[in-house]
């Protein structure tokens, strides 16, 4: 086993604590994905930015990884199934689920590579590893960890794994009927915190498989363990997620993983808070949902977002605005003329001891808050080289991903393009703010996202 130099707070045994490599060649990391019904949020997002952020800091220091992230595509398998939002989904848009899955598939890739978050080392789907779930629940039926239930579904028996409640503090006694997810009204579980495995089909006909207990299809946590279990050679050294699903989704899985293999599959359990949206949780019936479009839309890099993530704890929860991307905003454009300004990286003795100094800093458990504050006061140093200043940036970089070297891309606007931006510098000029805001829809309805700064207007344009 090696021993690396990246700290980390594991939710289990809520201590710091170092990251090994069990196999002494890579870390295996396996990150919970996208249930892909719709688009990814900026809050879904900052989760995902977890694994890459890890991944990069490793990199950073020397040593290699390998990540495995599922890809939810045959519905949301929660307990409570009184609605499948797969399905829903699919219903609304008179489309085959499938189609569905692969459309936003394809669109969380774009908004991952929108936010410089590097690709895993395979997304295996769902709907592909059905029989890795079968084969796996078999053998807890086996192992008499799992029974199949009156209703012809399959259920994991949660007493017959004691150490239940390591990750979230829920013990199984404490938990009473009808807790969150683990809802059933059919009376086919043995004991009300069991949960399933595999769910009978019953009257449903779409995303249904076959299976040795009847038709039907996976129960929520199962596909997790089965992919971690098979895709990572049965150890995980990080296993990374929301907080949201600490419990009862790894608690679940957790139980599940470690009944079939006998030992701690997982090493390393990390979560990253919640993020708030103007201080309040995003969600639909509140209209506060936030893209990764609905930034480019504003005619803010995309990459402002990953820098107002970088610039808090991934432990702490985040209160977004609008005022805190646009600040992002301005921060990435600022050092991206700063390192033309610098010139040429010059490696010294001083860059190397300032290097190292702040290395240290972000291996205790990503400290990329303090780095900020600390990259923020390196750029107003002047008694620092701007060589040296540039050496320092430009390490940095590797690791917070801003494309601060990206070169300015020549842009050849249409006449009506260059027509409406000037109308819509009059109209800013004029006051006439609603004006305004029409030529804005116009020029994003023809790629080009404007925006507002000290100087005037400014444009991008968007693929």
């Amino acid at each position: 086993m090696i021993t690396t130099p990246l700290s980390l707070f594991d939710t289990r045994t809520r201590t710091l604590s170092a990251v090994t490599i069990s196999d002494e060649k890579a870390v295996r990391i396996y990150s919970c994905g996208p249930t892909v019904y719709r688009d990814a949020h900026v809050g879904n997002l900052r989760t995902f930015l977890l694994s890459d952020l890890i991944i990069r800091t490793l990199t950073f220091a020397g040593f290699k990884s390998s990540l495995i992230q599922n890809i939810t595509d045959v519905g949301h398998m929660s307990e409570d199934l009184h609605e499948d939002k797969m399905l829903t989904e699919s219903a609304k848009r008179n489309l085959d689920p499938f189609a569905i899955a692969r459309e936003y598939e394809d669109r969380f890739h774009k908004d991952l590579g929108l936010i410089g978050i590097r690709p895993a080392t395979a997304y295996p789907r769902a709907s592909e590893s059905i029989e890795l779930m079968q084969e796996l629940i078999g053998k807890l039926i086996a192992q008499g960890n799992a029974y199949v239930g009156e209703d012809f579904s399959v259920y994991f028996a949660a007493q017959s794994f004691p150490s239940y409640g390591e990750i979230s503090g829920n013990r199984l006694d404490a938990l009473q009927p009808g807790h969150r997810y683990e809802y059933t009204d059919d009376g086919a579980k043995r004991f009300h915190a069991d949960w399933a495995l595999w769910k009978a089909a019953g009257n449903r006909t779409q995303m249904v498989w076959d299976s040795p207990w009847g038709p039907g299809f996976p129960g929520w946590h199962i596909e997790c363990s089965a992919m971690s279990l098979h895709f990572l050679a049965g150890h995980v050294d990080l296993h990374l997620g929301g907080i949201d699903l600490r419990f009862p989704h790894h608690e679940n899985e957790r139980a599940q993983s470690n009944a079939a293999a006998g030992y701690e599959v997982v090493a390393h359990w990390i979560h990253g808070e919640h993020l708030l949206f103007e201080g309040r949780k995003m969600s639909k019936s509140a209209g506060n949902v936030v893209l990764v479009s609905d930034i480019a839309a504003r005619g803010l890099d995309p990459l402002a977002l990953r820098l107002t993530f970088l610039e808090n704890r991934y432990r702490s929860q985040i209160d977004l605005t609008w005022d805190a991307l646009t600040a992002a905003d301005a921060t990435i454009t600022r050092w991206r003329k700063k390192l033309k300004d610098w010139g040429p990286s010059t490696p010294t003795d001083e860059s190397a001891a300032i290097i190292r100094s702040l290395s240290a800093t972000l291996m205790n458990d990503l400290a990329t808050a303090e780095l900020a504050i600390e990259l923020r006061r390196i750029e107003r140093d002047e008694s620092i080289a701007p060589g040296v200043r540039a050496e320092i940036f430009r390490a940095f970089d590797q690791i917070f991903a801003l494309e601060l070297d990206r070169a300015d891309v020549e842009v050849t606007l249409t006449p009506e393009q260059s027509n409406l931006l000037a109308q819509r510098a009059t109209a800013r000029a004029n006051k006439d703010y609603g004006r305004s805001d029409e030529l804005r829809d116009q020029l994003l309805a023809l790629k080009i996202a404007v925006k507002d700064g000290p100087t005037g207007q400014s444009y991008e344009v968007i693929s």
